[in-house]
């Protein structure tokens, strides 16, 4: 049987905490391979994507018709409208609110044309592939940390505002380029997306278990959440 070549993440870059409450899967991570959303383009390079998920591991209540051939409300996802909280001690240095959050899309049939239509949303600039969003510069370092697709209106933070680990920030959207409500988080080394480069984040501590109902929990420290599995704060 063959086995799965580590990947590398380099030491050092930001340590957190984890930015929500309840159970996430750890949808997109550097775990899986580098760099984690298959470019470094704005900084994405150690990003991770979190979906909030209930007991049975699912994202939403249940799968329709309409699931299969068409868009959903995002308002049906676990993950919408869901608290989200600074993950470090820090200075907010940009804020972006007022972009709207967009149907959520499960069918091939709705999620290859959107794929196709990613270039257009890349000339159109940075809010229309961040969408809603937060930068914060962490406290006595040279990096930042970004928290992306938040819900339009949920934004409860400024630019130059001290933050601690832990305040509210904001709250999950689907605004930006998402296809179902979701957060995405990454460190980089400057706060302007089209500059930075990015660096490796980790949370200092937290469970984790893999995806199959009843699966064990394991505790992790100073960790990169694995690819695929669920997490929870301590």
């Amino acid at each position: 049987m063959s086995r799965k070549t580590p990947i590398f993440i380099p030491e050092g870059g930001v340590i957190g905490r984890l930015p929500f409450d309840g159970r996430w899967l750890s949808e997109v991570s550097p775990t899986r391979r580098v760099p984690s959303h298959g470019t470094d383009l704005f900084g994405t390079t150690y990003a991770l994507d979190f979906i909030a998920v209930d007991d049975d591991g699912r994202t939403a209540p249940a799968r329709s018709l309409r699931t299969v051939l068409t868009t959903e409300p995002p308002e049906l996802f676990y993950a919408f409208g869901r608290s989200l909280y600074s993950p470090v001690a820090g200075t907010v240095v940009s804020v972006h609110d007022g972009e709207p959050d967009h149907e959520a899309r499960r069918s091939i049939l709705t999620l290859i044309p959107y794929g196709l239509s990613q270039p257009r949303r890349i000339r159109r600039g940075l809010t229309a592939v961040l969408g809603n969003h937060v930068i914060i510069q962490v406290a006595e370092s040279p990096y930042y940390v970004g928290l992306v697709h938040l819900q339009r209106g949920s934004v409860q933070v400024s630019p130059g505002e001290r933050v601690c680990a832990g305040d509210q920030i904001g709250r999950c959207g689907n605004s930006g380029n998402s296809t179902q409500p979701h957060l995405h988080i990454q460190a980089m080394n400057s706060p302007d997306p089209y500059a930075a480069k990015g660096v490796p984040l980790r949370f200092d501590e937290f469970r984790q278990r893999g995806p199959e109902q009843g699966a064990p929990w394991s505790l992790c420290e100073q960790a990169c959440p694995e690819q695929g599995s669920v997490i929870a704060r301590l």
